[in-house]
């Protein structure tokens, strides 16, 4: 299987099954120097750890990282970071009943028809699973990128009809309630929606906004390596995204130039500045140095215990109700994920940029 590969210079391979012995990543490209710990990083894989909320999945891991190389005397050597989570509480025998079915909207199908084998226990690789490799090693890149004076954060922007309310706006409150909203109403109605979802044996999809602060302009190579058709490949391989938005998105289309374009003006330092950012911070695919914003979507969570149709291997129409242990809602547990893939990404093009221009290869090397 290829594709478990993301990155040209800050590069990573992410490992493992949903039920096998462990998830992992290799990160190969990181600088030498950097301080780092399992500490640094089991910060952000707690915030998509199962089993924290009455809307997440009952399954019980404790997602340990563990740093198997690349680190020595607590500072990167410059050499593959290889980190490892094990596998704590997988019931297997609870997909067993699936192997010879296909799960509606799941990737059961399509892996079978593409490799003419499955991994039925959970997903295998397309299991939410997968990403613990890439919320590890976008914890490095975040750091880096906080060392560069690069911050970003990403929190739910709505759950089903339940929208944030910009005017009440708090980021704080996101670690306050379990659907990482940061606006406590709309959380309190979101978890009221997800809990008649709960009900009906149904789930639920969503929206997480992620805002990438303090990126100089220039970041991003033109064509092929834009920086937003970067960020939309890196958001668009999290499982269960099904769009992607930079800036206004699709609401540039309904709009005309003279309001989408944004006017330029010198404040009263000589300093340039936009007056409106509609672009969400990137034009011709490279960042203008204000603030990146971007949307992920994400569909329902497919394995619902609400009878829906399907097929099984021997040719038979069949009605299933999916059993196990799964999320009644992707979003409050992927914003992390988000927040990862939108870090490895930007560090990556910058450093990709930093042949751009001959006075950054002298600085590095003629000093």
């Amino acid at each position: 299987m290829s594709g478990s590969t993301y990155g040209t210079i800050f590069k990573i391979t992410t490992w493992g099954e949903s039920h096998g012995k462990g998830i992992g990543v290799v990160v190969d490209g990181c600088p030498a120097g950097l301080a780092l710990s399992e500490e640094d990083i089991q910060v952000y894989l707690n915030r998509r750890r199962p089993g924290h909320s009455k809307f997440a999945t009952p399954r019980k891991e404790s997602d340990a990282v563990s740093i198997l190389s690349g680190v020595f005397e607590g500072k990167t050597t410059g050499t593959p970071i290889s980190l490892i989570v094990h596998n704590e509480e997988q019931r297997s025998r609870d997909y067993s009943e699936i192997a010879s079915y296909y799960r509606p909207g799941h990737a059961d199908l399509t892996f079978d028809m593409k490799y003419g084998f499955r991994d039925y226990r959970g997903g295998g690789r397309s299991s939410g699973r997968e990403t613990i490799g890439r919320v590890a090693a976008g914890a490095i890149a975040a750091k880096i990128l906080k060392q560069l004076g690069v911050e970003l954060f990403a929190y739910t922007k709505s759950i089903g009809p339940v929208q944030i309310n910009p005017a009440s706006f708090s980021l704080e409150e996101c670690l306050e309630n379990p659907v990482c909203m940061p606006d406590k109403e709309a959380a309190q109605k979101a978890e009221e929606y997800l809990s008649q979802c709960m009900a009906r044996h149904d789930s639920a999809g969503g929206c997480v906004e992620c805002v990438v602060k303090g990126i100089p302009a220039g970041i991003g190579e033109p064509v092929f390596d834009k920086l937003d058709a970067c960020l939309a490949k890196g958001i668009l391989s999290i499982g269960a995204v099904k769009a992607f938005e930079i800036g206004d998105g699709i609401e540039a289309a309904q709009t005309v130039g003279s309001i989408n374009n944004d006017a330029y003006q010198y404040d009263s330092d000589g300093k340039l500045q936009k007056l409106t950012n509609h672009a969400g911070g990137i034009l011709g695919g490279i960042s203008d140095g204000s603030e990146i914003l971007l949307r992920a979507y994400f569909k329902p969570t497919p394995s619902i215990s609400t009878p829906q149709k399907t097929v099984n291997q021997s040719g038979e129409n069949i009605e299933v109700s999916i059993k196990g242990r799964h999320d009644p809602i992707i979003v409050p547990r992927a914003v992390v994920v988000v927040e990862a893939m939108t870090a490895l990404t930007i560090l990556d093009l910058l450093l990709m940029g930093m042949s751009s221009r001959m006075e950054y290869l002298k600085d590095i090397y003629l000093k």
